[in-house]
């Protein structure tokens, strides 16, 4: 499938998902932290992973980094309310959970996951929906990867945690922290979707009419088929997302073989189509209801954000009003893009360790 960096990178989700298209296309909010629809629905399905770069950035870090290796039929596979749910694991020590953002899968880490993976033991889940998990036909809504991790946590890792995530998967780890005070020990966000709540502007429910019900809303629908089902197609030509990613990565030599098919392979699922229909109308609609500020209220763990500051939809702007809200908060800039993770590997994983390594302390230290 798909935005927050691997099968489309609607990576750039504001409210509660993740990212990117064409960059001619990509719309740069004029300092505002909300996701215009119909451009996440072009940007839709692209090159989730891949960030938007200023010529002063060089992505030279992951040269020589340790790499997952890739796995055509994916690692370990979990069922979960009925879904096969996949997941990597790796190295042995407190457990570090990574969740990748929209459009994104466990590969997404590649850079990451091995380094990690010498002081922790490192998991990466795949979202329902994303990478090599199910793509069921359900209503997505942010608290069913909320639920999704938490059982994860529940059945699988079984004992206190950090949670990473990127885009979608950073809001999806604040939700499910809130969710689980007792064993999530810390949160770290990389360019994190999810919005602060805006009163003024809510939008007031109104009472459907005959004429809306009946006429209106079918037609609506048909449409945003014929449309989206356009675009699905469209952004998932491999050639396509190789030029994409090209535009998007400084280092055109980090755009391999391995992050095209970590792209394409799930969009060529049977039900990819659906659920990338069912996200643009049903999720997005719905973004919303979830706020930044009534999360962060609920969490008590120690927080760090690893933040791209040259993202051009989630800016540093967003990061410092998420440690102003929040104060247990630790901010790591950093000159990289959405997805700093596969940008800046070498950055992101040093300042992660020096930060695990004050929050929980490994096994093999004690």
């Amino acid at each position: 499938m798909s935005t927050s960096c691997a099968t489309v990178r609607t990576e750039c989700l504001n409210s509660v998902g993740n990212r990117l298209a064409v960059p001619a296309r990509i719309n740069h909010f004029r300092g505002k932290c909300e996701l215009n629809r119909r451009n996440f629905a072009l940007n839709g399905i692209v090159a989730a992973g891949a960030s938007v770069m200023t010529p002063s950035v060089v992505a030279e870090p992951s040269k020589g980094l340790d790499k997952l290796p890739f796995k055509p039929e994916g690692y370990n596979y979990w069922t979960w309310r009925g879904h096969k749910i996949h997941y990597v694991v790796e190295g042995e020590g407190f457990p570090v959970v990574l969740i990748h953002g929209f459009g994104a899968s466990a590969f997404h880490w590649r850079y990451n996951i091995p380094e990690l993976a010498k002081k922790y033991k490192v998991y990466a889940v795949d979202l329902i929906g994303f990478g090599w998990s199910e793509k069921a036909l359900i209503d997505y809504d942010a608290l069913v990867w909320r639920d999704q991790v938490v059982d994860f946590l529940k059945e699988i890792v079984k004992e206190p945690a950090v949670l990473v995530g990127n885009s979608l998967g950073g809001f999806t780890a604040l939700v499910a922290a809130a969710s689980l005070t007792d064993q999530v020990k810390g949160v770290s966000l990389l360019n994190s979707a999810g919005q602060f709540g805006d009163a003024s502007s809510a939008a007031k429910e109104t009472e459907e009419t005959a004429l809306q019900k009946l006429i209106l809303k079918p037609l609506k629908e048909i449409f945003q088929r014929v449309f989206l089902g356009f675009l699905f197609w469209q952004a998932k030509q491999p050639a396509r997302i190789e030029s994409v990613l090209k535009s998007v990565y400084k280092d055109s030599s980090n755009v391999d073989d391995y992050l095209i098919d970590s792209i394409t392979r799930p969009a060529d699922d049977p039900n990819a189509g659906e659920v990338y229909y069912r996200l643009m109308t049903r999720f997005m609609s719905n973004q919303r209801k979830y706020t930044l500020d009534s999360v962060l209220r609920q969490l008590s763990c120690p927080l760090l954000l690893l933040w791209g500051d040259l993202d051009p939809w989630v800016g540093p702007a967003k990061a410092n009003r998420i440690k102003e809200f929040y104060p247990n908060t630790t901010v790591v800039n950093l000159q990289a893009g959405h997805c700093p993770h596969d940008e800046v590997p070498e950055l992101v994983n040093k300042a992660l360790l020096d930060w695990l390594s004050t929050t929980v302390t490994p096994a093999s230290e004690v």
